[in-house]
């Protein structure tokens, strides 16, 4: 085996296992597994020699291309403003303390006024479809900048804001609803929101009700209600931070 070989097999792997990151998370995964099941029936067809079938299969595979193109169209527009990018440092955890202190004393105030907000953390699953539909800012996350985006008078306060790190990746961002049988007849449009996102991902949600005031975390498709700042610190702190995912691995 040459040099050139392990080179080329390397380059191959980080082609593909960038290709997987882009689209991790997202409906690209879905459409792809798609692909994949009628690249299997198209081998199964011409192995049984089931003719019909096969030529079907085998004429859509004329289109095939165009067919990548219009289904990714997202992804790669993603991908090719993506290139070029110097590559972000590594988050600190003094960093992400400091990201997850201000949702907290912003969650605080945003309670205190009776002001209603949804503010959605991104983990491992990507949030992009629903960031493509809100108002991109990729703003460093701080109190003044969240309590101006939940303000009544805003033009995006309806939405959910996105975060990652110690990013406000999007505001005004709109959210599946959850329509379980079993949801509190009493939760409004905010909270069934934050159930049905951290059903399909593994986000946290932190919802502060217009009503009470009151503060509530949604993760995995469940709600802690009614905490405190304190409370809130917490459970954010041990979710976010690098010692705690050392200790889940």
């Amino acid at each position: 085996m040459r040099w050139q070989d392990v080179l080329d097999v390397l380059l191959i792997w980080l082609i593909f296992y960038r290709l997987f990151l882009l689209i991790k998370g997202t409906r690209a995964v879905q459409m792809l597994i798609g692909i994949g099941v009628l690249l299997l029936a198209s081998m199964v067809s011409g192995y049984l020699k089931i003719y019909t079938l096969d030529w079907i299969i085998q004429s859509f595979w004329t289109y095939i291309i165009v067919s990548i193109v219009v289904l990714f169209q997202p992804e790669i527009r993603r991908a090719l403003a993506q290139m070029g990018k110097a590559p972000f440092l590594p988050f600190t955890p003094a960093e992400e303390l400091k990201s997850i202190d201000e949702v907290v004393k912003s969650t605080a105030s945003l309670s205190a006024r009776k002001i209603g907000a949804l503010m959605v953390i991104e983990r491992e699953t990507s949030l992009k479809d629903y960031i493509e539909i809100g108002t991109y800012l990729e703003a460093r996350v701080s109190r003044e900048l969240l309590l101006s985006i939940f303000h009544p008078t805003s033009p995006i306060h309806d939405g959910a804001v996105v975060v990652k790190a110690n990013k406000i990746l999007a505001a005004g961002c709109f959210l599946p609803i959850s329509f379980r049988p079993d949801i509190d007849k009493t939760l409004g449009t905010r909270h069934r929101a934050a159930l049905a996102i951290t059903e399909e991902t593994d986000a946290v949600a932190v919802i502060v009700s217009e009503e009470t005031g009151d503060i509530s975390i949604s993760i995995g498709g469940d709600f802690i209600k009614k905490i405190d700042m304190n409370q809130l610190r917490l459970e954010l702190t041990n979710l976010f931070t690098h010692t705690k995912g050392r200790d889940d691995d």
